[in-house]
């Protein structure tokens, strides 16, 4: 049966190899066969026993792959808190009324560093970089080395810090999404910081001790 089908007697002995595997795509293939020639024939078959489809052998993979590409590109990386966790964490401004550290919040000049208070003791540097790094594009040495953590541990000081961002844009960002947010059960209180030079930042801090 499965040689009367084709027409044609030169293509019984492509049709030999698949039919010992495949039945079911013979009339399939044939057709194909006489359409396309013998060169395809073969090729176009395996790619579509593997890929169980006739009408995306490819470039379908590579577009999906694009796809996903874009999609990661406009979300920020798994390794910094997605805005749906800091949002999710964050206090509403009707709860934010009710802490005293929110109390006479300002949020200050806009620059591109922030001051950061009501850290929990537990806080540590990695906290605050999977928080704020979220506004940082690592793949940029400018924006890299201009992203900066100083987390007070000790004195007066201690629960507060001050980070450098990239440019003001990023820092209002950042003030915006993660006031508020319940970081170790305690909500940071996110302003902008008094001085925006880097040079006296030291110094500022000095002064504030």
């Amino acid at each position: 049966d499965v040689f009367e089908q084709p027409q044609h007697v030169g293509q019984k002995k492509i049709e030999f190899h698949i039919s010992t595997e495949i039945p079911a795509v013979l009339q399939i293939n044939s057709e194909k066969e006489e359409k396309n020639g013998k060169g395809v024939y073969l090729y176009a078959t395996t790619e579509e026993i593997n890929n169980t489809g006739f009408g995306r052998i490819f470039p379908a993979p590579s577009s999906n792959d694009k796809m996903e590409t874009e999609e990661e590109d406009d979300e920020i990386p798994s390794e910094f808190i997605s805005r749906k966790d800091l949002e999710k964490n964050r206090l509403s401004r009707e709860e934010m009324e009710k802490y005293s550290v929110f109390k006479n919040y300002e949020p200050g000049d806009p620059n591109c560093r922030i001051y950061v208070k009501n850290l929990a003791k537990q806080v540590q540097e990695k906290d605050l970089k999977f928080i704020f790094g979220r506004y940082v594009d690592f793949q940029s040495e400018v924006e890299r080395n201009m992203f900066d953590i100083r987390l007070m541990k000790e004195g007066r000081m201690k629960g507060q810090a001050f980070i450098g961002l990239p440019n003001e844009k990023a820092a209002a960002k950042a003030l915006k999404e993660a006031n508020g947010y319940v970081l170790l059960e305690k909500p940071m209180v996110v302003q902008f910081a008094r001085s925006a030079r880097p040079k006296q930042d030291a110094n500022e801090g000095k002064r504030k001790k």
